[in-house]
């Protein structure tokens, strides 16, 4: 399976709505987290080039390219978490009668939940970056679209999470007790960090539009 952002939002809808395993959670978390940094993209395309904003100007062409930027790398995760999670389907059908079955189908299990998790890894690290845009949008775009800066970051936050969950699940069972950490440790801070950034940038348009 592949191309699946070239996919109509109704053919997306029914194919995550269906048995079929992809797209699943790390697919919907990378397409939600495009949208967020998309709106995040939208605001600064309506800021640039206002003289009131004027004193932004290269801030904003900065975060413009790299919103463009973001956003295409979420949307390739579509696929990349499709075809990713293939080898790891597979998995679960190899024989495990024997000892000798088993211990082969644990190996591959364990390498494939490895690369079934580099996609949610990526998202979460994506998410974050365009949680931090936002931050920047909040106070240099255009008081015009603030609402769209607090729907972009809820996107973001929900993108952050759905990929950390992808992550926790793929973890638990992976035996590997130094790449466990190791993930954890790098991903974690930014989990945490990225939910009050968002939470605070979500209450700060909200006292705006108040």
């Amino acid at each position: 399976m592949s191309n699946i952002p070239q996919w109509s939002c109704e053919k997306f809808l029914d194919e995550t709505f269906s048995k079929a395993p992809v797209p699943g959670g790390g697919g919907v978390a990378a397409l939600v987290g495009s949208i967020g940094v998309a709106l995040a993209g939208m605001v600064g395309n309506l800021t640039t080039g206002k003289k009131k904003y004027a004193e932004y100007q290269a801030d904003i062409e900065r975060i413009l390219a790299d919103a463009r930027a973001l956003q295409d790398e979420l949307l390739s995760l579509i696929d990349k978490d499709a075809e990713n999670f293939y080898p790891l389907s597979q998995c679960y059908g190899l024989p495990a009668e024997t000892d000798e079955e088993k211990a082969i189908k644990e190996e591959k299990m364990q390498a494939a939940l490895k690369v079934a998790i580099t996609a949610p890894i990526d998202i979460v690290k994506l998410s974050y970056k365009a949680i931090k845009l936002h931050e920047e949008l909040m106070t240099k775009g255009s008081k015009l679209a603030v609402s769209d800066v607090g729907c972009g970051v809820v996107c973001l936050k929900a993108a952050l999470q759905s990929g950390w969950l992808n992550v926790m699940i793929n973890l638990k069972s992976i035996t590997d007790e130094a790449y466990v950490k190791s993930v954890t440790d790098e991903l974690l801070p930014l989990v945490i960090d990225g939910e009050k950034l968002a939470d605070s940038i979500y209450e700060n348009v909200k006292s705006q539009l108040a």
